[in-house]
């Protein structure tokens, strides 16, 4: 019986000493503030964090004895993420530890988020711990958490185009489409000329790139080789666009 006991208690400190590992780890790269008897850390749960991989923005709270904050419901906190000028809606921060089973981390709240375009982010986290506010800014940068990347240089053995540089092409193809001059009211629709065809050509090709990258990355999985096959389809209806005159 005392063997029994004493093994139960090996693992109580084994699995309590993981999950304070746990949380020192995902704290390394975050940025760390106090409201009031809080502790906050705020960062990515995936880092490097890449274009087009699924991630989170992350928080973890203690209290001032370091014990973690488990009994907040969903939305207490929200974090608004701005890069390039654009600003999402507010996100909830949702508990991701589970008291019944003991799985996840305590004190864990994250907002699911997929970064589509690389650059420096910015988390502005507000709200209310146990009624206390919480009113915080931060952008990536060394001192804080890591600013998002292409995946490029970890893909192989092929690379994929980049989703910015597709989106780039077949804008530019259409905005080429567009300009194309309508016939006048009541004549006869012109046969396409050479730039309606090497626009259409440009289209195909763009379309037959697109499609590649889908194909690749569909062996890998994830967010990129979906919106390569959605660029794909909007490439071939813009070719196809361009190959029936104006009425």
């Amino acid at each position: 019986m005392h063997f029994v006991r004493s093994r139960r208690v090996g693992v109580a400190l084994v699995a309590s000493a993981f999950a304070v590992m746990l949380v020192a780890g995902v704290a390394d790269a975050h940025i760390v503030k106090t409201f009031g008897k809080y502790t906050v850390a705020l960062g990515w749960v995936h880092e490097p964090t890449y274009v087009g991989e699924q991630n989170a923005v992350q928080v973890v709270i203690k209290d001032a004895a370091g014990k973690a904050v488990t009994d907040l419901n969903d939305g207490d906190l929200k974090v608004t993420v701005s890069v390039g000028g654009k600003t999402s809606d507010p996100l909830d921060l949702l508990n991701t530890f589970d008291p019944d089973t003991g799985l996840g981390i305590p004190g864990d709240y994250e907002a699911p988020l997929i970064p589509t375009a690389p650059g420096d982010y910015t988390f502005h986290l507000s709200g209310t711990i146990d009624g206390t506010a919480v009113d915080e800014t931060a952008t990536s940068s060394d001192a804080t958490f890591n600013s998002v990347v292409d995946a490029t240089g970890i893909q192989f053995p092929n690379q994929l185009p980049a989703l910015t540089d597709i989106i780039t092409r077949l804008d530019r193809i259409d905005t080429r489409l567009a300009a194309s001059p309508a016939p006048s009211s009541g004549a006869p629709a012109p046969s396409p000329g050479p730039v309606d065809n090497a626009a259409v050509d440009a289209a195909s090709a763009a379309a037959a790139s697109a499609q590649s990258a889908a194909n690749n990355a569909l062996l890998v999985g994830g967010a990129i080789g979906a919106a390569g096959v959605i660029i794909g389809l909007a490439a071939l209806a813009m070719a196809m666009r361009g190959r029936r005159p104006s009425a």
